[in-house]
């Protein structure tokens, strides 16, 4: 189903178009310490500074790039670390223009802490994906068969994996301290944190008329020996966000179009091809890309109230 940007407004629409019209996947000047799939690190010394590309990757592949997605991404972490502050610190010391984050720099915990609060998901690792294959435990829970997708669970969950450079892996809970060594002594905030971080933020999602099914936290440890959220939260990308079942129902939406995020083009991708072995995969088209930037605009303006498409 597309709606071609009908969340938006037509002066917001526009916008998008004329931005669409000048994407180019730019790196940043001078170079930088680290190129990942989505966002360029700059060493700045004592500080990092971290850049947001639109680029766009899924299934452990760039797909292509969608306008504005840096600024949304920067600019909603941005929004997310303030809200969450009273419940964990953060690496965030102030923007630098729309799509760069200046931060603090932290020795980063070599895993992913994903928290999960719906059997869901399209990608390998994903809760739904493993129960599919026959999978009932995860990271000490054990779950009935029977389930269908999108049940919720009884309390949110985690699923913690490793921070692999070609393809996260999930880690059973008797192999995790043997994986972090010294830092395992911090494993205990950090679960502690996550729920909290995801139960405030499926709060906030619901005031916003959506629901957060499952996010992506990532944590490290500053100068001082102090537990810090960082990288990104509570975005599009990190994150499922589906509106609620009853707008969901009186809009007729389907699976894939309740999703404004990241999970939109999953799903797109996964009924025209077998993204994980196909060498050619389908090309991002101007309307999917415009779709994909109105999905993540109209999240960010309904959880933050603002305008995201102005300059910032």
């Amino acid at each position: 189903m597309m709606t071609k940007n009908a969340w938006l407004s037509q002066a917001q629409r526009k916008v998008l178009e004329q931005a669409y019209d000048q994407l180019e996947d730019t790196r940043p000047e001078g170079g930088a310490a680290y190129f990942g799939k989505v966002r360029d690190i700059i060493d700045e010394g004592d500080t990092l500074l971290l850049h947001a590309s639109d680029r766009i990757s899924a299934f452990d592949r760039h797909l292509g790039l969608i306008p504005y997605k840096g600024v949304l991404l920067t600019q909603l972490s941005a929004w997310w670390f303030k809200e969450l502050a009273h419940i964990c610190p953060h690496h965030m010391l102030g923007l630098e223009g729309s799509r760069r984050m200046r931060v603090k720099k932290c020795r980063v915990l070599p895993i992913e802490v994903i928290v999960r609060g719906f059997v869901t998901g399209s990608t390998a690792t994903s809760i739904w994906t493993l129960y599919q294959q026959g999978q009932r435990e995860f990271f000490g829970t054990v779950l009935p068969d029977g389930l269908e997708k999108g049940a919720p669970l009884p309390e949110p969950i985690l699923t913690p994996t490793t921070k692999d450079k070609d393809h996260d892996q999930p880690i059973e809970k008797e192999d995790l301290e043997a994986y972090l060594g010294d830092d395992f002594k911090y494993f205990s905030q950090v679960e502690d944190k996550a729920k909290a971080l995801f139960v405030y933020g499926q709060k906030k999602a619901q005031q916003a008329g959506f629901t957060l099914m499952d996010t992506k936290y990532e944590f490290g440890i500053d100068a001082d020996g102090h537990l810090c959220l960082i990288d990104e939260v509570h975005t599009p990308d990190s994150s499922r966000f589906v509106f609620n079942q009853a707008q969901s129902d009186a809009l007729g939406l389907s699976d894939q179009a309740r999703h404004f995020d990241k999970e939109y083009i999953r799903l797109w991708y996964k009924e025209r091809c077998n993204p994980y072995h196909d060498q050619t995969l389908p090309v991002i088209s101007r309307q999917l890309a415009l779709e994909i930037a109105s999905r993540y605009g109209y999240l960010y303006q309904q959880l933050t109230g603002d305008n995201p498409f102005v300059d910032l």
